[in-house]
């Protein structure tokens, strides 16, 4: 008969555990409700252990943070193949997969939980914002800085889905993918206004020109001619 014995961890590979058990914690309730003893037991360590990869729950709460940070900011890439509608359904599919697994974690990331107002997670948000940023510029196929109506549609955009996701959290009363596809047709909404700019213009016409006839676009300038002509 064979005796386990348990392997001792090195200093990085037990704080990364620590952030891991932290992380899995916080996505179930809000970080405010999480205590340093609950994260210790579910490491199967003791709360001064904690204390010594961590200086306090502040700390532990950024780094957790800062690895969700990260993955949200990754479910903004996407292969620049097929239809602009398309790929920004599967993009905001992974944007609902991480606020559906982490919803308490995505709403202190979006609204500071106990880290309000520190600098740290204020830059975090940013990062994740500016990564998201980039990502639908390179899907637009515009390389270097971005005409300022097409920088304030995508902002905007950004923000529209922080927000609506921040919403769906309290109650899911409306069907995910009925938000997804919704979220994907206010980019084009909100692109077509901003139109009125000859640049930006010509470039929604060559997006549009590859967009099938059952997509998310075209659906939604379906609607459109059809509520006009009632």
């Amino acid at each position: 008969m064979t005796t386990g014995v348990r392997r001792r961890m090195g200093v990085e590979e037990r704080r990364q555990q620590l952030i891991g058990v932290a992380l899995e914690l916080f996505s179930r309730r809000s970080p405010d409700e999480v205590s340093i003893d609950e994260i210790a037991s579910a490491a199967g360590i003791s709360r001064p252990l904690v204390y010594h990869y961590f200086p306090g729950k502040l700390s532990l709460y950024e780094a957790a943070l800062q690895r969700a940070a990260d993955d949200l900011a990754s479910r903004f890439v996407e292969p620049h193949e097929g239809p602009l509608g398309a790929r920004l359904r599967r993009v905001m599919g992974r944007y609902f997969d991480f606020v559906d697994e982490h919803g308490p974690g995505f709403s202190a990331l979006m609204r500071g939980g106990p880290a309000v107002g520190s600098s740290t997670t204020n830059a975090m948000i940013d990062a994740v914002r500016q990564a998201a940023y980039e990502q639908m510029l390179s899907h637009l196929g515009v390389v270097g800085p971005a005409p300022a109506r097409l920088e304030l549609v995508v902002r905007s955009w950004i923000s529209l889905a922080e927000s609506t996701a921040l919403i769906w959290l309290d109650g899911r009363r409306i069907p995910r993918a009925e938000l997804e596809r919704q979220l994907v047709q206010d980019f084009a909404a909100l692109a077509a206004v901003a139109a009125a700019d000859a640049e930006l213009a010509a470039l929604l016409r060559d997006l549009l020109r590859h967009e099938p006839g059952d997509g998310p676009f075209t659906d939604l300038v379906t609607r459109l001619v059809a509520l006009a002509s009632e």
